[in-house]
């Protein structure tokens, strides 16, 4: 049982994370201990019933998928990697043709608890094999198209036309196009601890401060000065719930790829309902000698993936919670010269999540039937999966609309 002081404390961290305010005087309410507990049992209650939550993780660079989920059973693999393909006595074999890179401790022991759908061949039509462009058409959802906001961006609009604070955190150090939003501020940080805005020393106590000047005719004064508190709420927030946070989950060696950032912020109740993060700076763009570093790539996605899993259980949101992993396109089939592989176009998506039913999904590329340039043929638009979770997780009913059409959607959740 939480002593008085505790309760004080998660509820008073609770209210200011769900309201954007400065806390809460509960000493000045005389409130008792047992009004206390009650209190801080009616927050956890309405946290549950806020609904769920979507974690995306993209892996910039263009994740080898064949050599991520590998098709051991298959000749043509080993036929088209005779030096980089991966033997089966080296994997972790998942079933009677797939085995995961040998890296992937924490995916596979998901796979087997099965919390995690692996959805092949996931493309779309006429790929780009630019990292630029192709990346933009997956965080649009609308390649070829030029659309100015991202997919995740109009889902919020949609989700919540009233935009309210902190539904949209993007982790990164700049912020990226699927988070555009016509209404929404996405809050946008890379270090919790240097989430300030920036000025100079001089102007610091002035800008902390914003004042309310009530009601402004002027629509573009008030929007300036509503996203300027906003700003400084948001920045509170996210550094009070880092502080408070402490995890005795092992995320692996790469500090969790930000993570363990989502993770404090759902145990202290921020309201965000969408959450995106990347394994940044085109780290899986292996040309040259790949096997090596690929594996070590892998090794820490699948280590920061399964830890979180892990922590969502610990702070009991593992029901809420569904993490969907992507790449921006795949690499090509036939190894290249330099021990490496090139662009290519299909890939394999993963959807991790307590309410996911695990297992395979979509058709499987064929490995000899190849498209242009020794290309996997895309057997699943990468779109049905964006419709699978905003209309079988999210439970939003208006996906045909925001990705221009209906993609369909797999049978992917409890």
């Amino acid at each position: 049982m939480k002593n008085q002081s505790q309760i004080r404390n998660l509820l008073g961290r609770r209210e200011l994370l769900k309201n954007g305010v400065a806390g809460l005087g509960l000493g000045a309410l005389g409130m008792g201990q047992s009004a206390l507990a009650t209190a801080a049992q009616a927050v956890a209650a309405q946290a549950e019933a806020d609904g769920k939550i979507l974690v995306i993780m993209e892996l910039s660079g263009g994740n080898d998928g064949l050599n991520t989920v590998v098709p051991y059973a298959d000749d043509a693999y080993y036929q088209k990697r005779p030096n980089i393909g991966i033997a089966k006595d080296k994997l972790r074999i998942i079933d009677d043709h797939f085995g995961f890179n040998p890296g992937m401790a924490g995916f596979e022991r998901l796979y087997k608890d099965g919390k995690m759908a692996i959805v092949h061949g996931c493309g779309y039509e006429d790929p780009s094999y630019s990292h630029f462009t192709s990346m933009a058409y997956w965080h649009t959802a609308a390649p070829n198209s030029g659309e100015e906001y991202g997919w995740v961006g109009r889902l919020a609009d949609s989700m919540e036309p009233t935009a309210p604070s902190n539904y949209l955190v993007n982790i990164a150090a700049r912020q990226s196009l699927a988070v555009r939003s016509q209404r929404h501020v996405p809050v946008v940080f890379d270090s919790p601890d240097n989430f300030l805005r920036e000025q100079f020393h001089e102007q610091k106590d002035v800008m902390a401060r914003v004042a309310d000047v009530g009601d402004i005719e002027n629509p573009s004064r008030r929007f300036l000065l509503d996203i300027a508190k906003s700003a400084n709420n948001a920045s509170e927030l996210v550094r009070e719930a880092w502080d408070n946070y402490e995890s005795p989950v092992d995320y692996g060696l790469a500090n969790g790829l930000d993570l363990p950032k989502v993770a404090a912020l759902l145990d202290a109740g921020m309201p965000t309902k969408l959450y995106y993060v990347a394994y940044r700076n085109n780290a899986f763009d292996t040309h040259v000698f790949q096997n090596n570093l690929h594996q070590r790539l892998l090794t820490y996605t699948s280590d920061a993936v399964s830890g979180f899993m892990q922590d969502l259980e610990r702070i009991g949101r593992a029901d809420d919670v569904v993490l969907m992993v992507f790449s921006e396109f795949g690499r090509r089939v036939p190894e290249n010269v330099s021990l490496g592989t090139d662009h290519g176009a299909a890939n394999a998506m993963f959807v991790v999540g307590k309410q996911v039913n695990g297992g395979h999904y979509g058709d499987i590329p064929s490995l000899t039937k190849l498209a242009e340039g020794d290309n996997l043929a895309y057997t699943t638009d990468f779109r049905k999966v964006y419709q699978t979770i905003i209309q079988g997780w999210l439970g939003h009913q208006n996906a045909e609309q925001l990705l221009g059409d209906d993609f369909g959607a797999f049978n992917m959740f409890s």
